[in-house]
């Protein structure tokens, strides 16, 4: 049967959902309120630093990046950004998204198919969460921090290849990933390491280079790092390091990077200002 309204079920469904007690709610915010709630970890988001940055990424390039990074999105500050979040966290190459959900959908679509295994924390973030829907491959659910869990899935696998993937620093309980042993995991089964760094980046690590770099992993090619630019470094985007292999992958094959305007120059002239802050006062 055909519904008289094709909004109706919409109604209904916010209206269980009010019932509930689970409707969401858009405030503003003015300029004079303590903010317990925010990402911005180090406090950066007012620095005129940062400010400074952007403006100028303004008046050289624009507002926009004028299209996908891979046709007129690319700017001279995007390829050194590509460069310097790498060198910040040990990787060998970075590429820059728009966002940090859209560097994790680009990450874990790009290394997954149905030859693949995808094994994620039940705790992730709802961007890999999205990400293993999308993946086409088989996804096994492990409990929280469960390296046993992993090690069993792993070798229970059909699959020729297989991707581990957890958040460093959990958003919800703020617990670190066993990132050393997760490694340890990956490496003797042939498989890659997928690391969320979103909430790690400035904040975990000498010089807050993240947890994957104070576990040790900085620079394995079986590792790839995922982070966004929205937190400590108070700007806008995300990005995905790792293996040159990884990052060549990514630009043939990332459908969230290749079909996605890139990410606007102020937010790349900033979130660079934000790498010159954290190396010049690493405390």
């Amino acid at each position: 049967m055909i519904p008289a309204d094709p909004l109706a079920r919409l109604r209904d469904a916010a209206a269980r959902r009010d019932a509930a007690g689970l409707r969401r709610t858009l405030r503003p915010r003015t300029g004079d309120l303590i903010d317990l709630a925010s990402n911005d970890y180090l406090g950066l988001s007012g620095d005129p630093r940062l400010a400074a940055g952007a403006a100028a990424a303004a008046r050289a390039f624009g507002t926009g990046s004028t299209g996908s990074r891979l046709v007129s999105g690319t700017t001279e500050l995007h390829a050194e950004l590509d460069r310097r979040l790498a060198a910040f966290t040990g990787a060998a190459a970075g590429l820059v998204f728009s966002s940090g959900f859209l560097a994790n959908l680009g990450a874990v679509t790009a290394l997954s198919g149905p030859d693949v295994l995808v094994v994620s924390d039940r705790t992730n973030h709802a961007s890999i969460v999205d990400a293993c829907r999308l993946s086409r491959s088989r996804v096994a659910i492990v409990p929280h921090r469960d390296t046993a869990a992993v090690a069993e899935a792993l070798a229970d696998r059909d699959e020729d290849h297989a991707v581990v993937v957890t958040d460093a620093v959990f958003s919800v309980d703020g617990d670190l990933a066993p990132l050393a042993e997760l490694h340890a995991l990956v490496r003797s089964h042939g498989a890659l390491l997928v690391v969320d760094e979103a909430h790690a980046l400035g904040v975990v690590g000498a010089g807050g280079r993240g947890a994957a770099h104070a576990a040790g992993l900085a620079g394995e090619p079986d590792v790839v790092l995922t982070l966004t630019l929205s937190k400590s470094l108070a700007s806008q985007g995300g990005a995905v390091l790792g293996a040159p292999e990884v990052v060549d992958a990514l630009v043939d094959t990332a459908r969230s990077f290749i079909f996605d305007t890139g990410l606007n120059p102020p937010a790349v002239g900033a979130a660079l200002a934000a790498l010159d802050v954290l190396e010049a006062d690493p405390a």
